[in-house]
């Protein structure tokens, strides 16, 4: 009777153990703004499905080798990356389809993030612009084409070919030059022909906003979500609308390939998307909604990247050129910049 017994406690603390585990979704995100997620979108979730969420936090490169040494056994569930990050995840076999059938959400986004690579692989679920941030007062900013004339280079701070806002910057520039040419040739020509004049090539956006303040620069391109410090220091700084438009980027929503908690996952990703927590992240200034629905007020809209003209408005880089013309770029950056 005791070997029973104790046999069926154990049969019970196994079938707790199995479901605790079925309950778990691992998921693996970017570091930043991980208390705001927290309260807003992971204890939330968490109580909605009755599951635990075990959040891992990392770069794209790290998140991607992780998940290219477990391919044959995931340890990750489902994660979020840029656009091109996620292209190159699928290229390599590492994520599988989005079921959007089983996202009530899916509608409710801009197409621009409904399938950002055109390939079902991911949706997206925040993007940002990017412009030119400058002192209104020292200059005027009507095309990209303008952070190269005399006057201003010398005052301008320009993105290093290394950083996400890099070639997104080089790609107007491109434009703006009147090329289309994925190899951005002439525009990283055109930036090597005014790099003494160039203030700085910078790697952090941090450290912008300091240079701005010590009137070292007047002018740099940069991603919405840099924005806010620029709003706070006093100065008559604006926000550049060029006439070749703008561009910026996109992050996404992935599941990962043989994932045994992909329904789980699938549930998380339609929370996310939902009116009500993309609107709360967003007057938190957290992301940008991709969320249609969400309204915010014109203080928050300001300091993000909202509304339908603007998503309408971006020209964002295709991830096959970022992913096949990367290596290329620097080759060119290298030659022609040197830095």
């Amino acid at each position: 009777m005791l070997k029973t017994a104790a046999a069926l406690s154990a049969l019970v603390l196994l079938a707790g153990a199995a479901q605790a585990q079925e309950k778990t979704l691992t998921i693996s995100v970017y570091a930043f703004a991980q208390d705001e997620y927290k309260e807003m979108l992971y204890a939330p979730f968490e109580q909605k499905c009755g599951c635990k969420l075990v959040i891992e936090t990392g770069n794209s490169i790290e998140r991607l080798a992780k998940m290219e040494a477990n391919k044959a056994n995931p340890v990750i569930d489902m994660a979020v990356m840029s656009m091109a990050d996620a292209l190159q995840a699928s290229r390599a076999g590492l994520v599988d389809k989005v079921d959007t059938a089983k996202l009530a959400n899916f509608d409710k986004l801009y197409d621009l993030a409904k399938d950002p690579n055109a390939d079902g692989m991911s949706v997206g679920y925040t993007f940002y612009a990017t412009s030119i941030a400058y002192r209104t007062d020292k200059m005027k900013i009507e095309s990209w084409a303008d952070l190269l004339k005399p006057e201003i280079a010398s005052h301008v701070a320009f993105p290093n070919v290394t950083t996400n806002q890099g070639p997104p910057a080089l790609y107007m520039l491109e434009r703006a030059l009147g090329k289309d040419s994925p190899d951005l040739n002439e525009a990283i020509a055109a930036v090597g022909a005014k790099k003494d004049d160039i203030v700085t090539f910078y790697v952090k956006s941090s450290q912008l906003v300091q240079l701005m303040q010590q009137d070292e620069i007047w002018a740099a391109p940069i991603g919405r979500f840099s924005w806010a410090p620029f709003t706070k220091l006093g100065l008559p700084i604006g926000w550049a609308t060029p006439k070749e438009g703008q561009t910026g980027g996109m992050n996404v929503m992935v599941v990962a390939k043989g994932s045994k908690k992909r329904d789980l996952a699938l549930q998380f990703m339609d929370y996310w998307l939902s009116t009500e927590v993309q609107a709360k992240l967003a007057e938190k200034l957290v992301d940008s909604p991709a969320n249609k629905e969400v309204k915010v007020s014109p203080e928050v809209a300001a300091n993000i990247t909202y509304g339908a003209e603007t998503a309408a408005s971006l020209k964002l880089i295709p991830s096959a050129v970022a992913l096949d013309q990367r290596d290329a770029w620097l080759k060119q950056w290298n030659s022609k910049v040197g830095q």
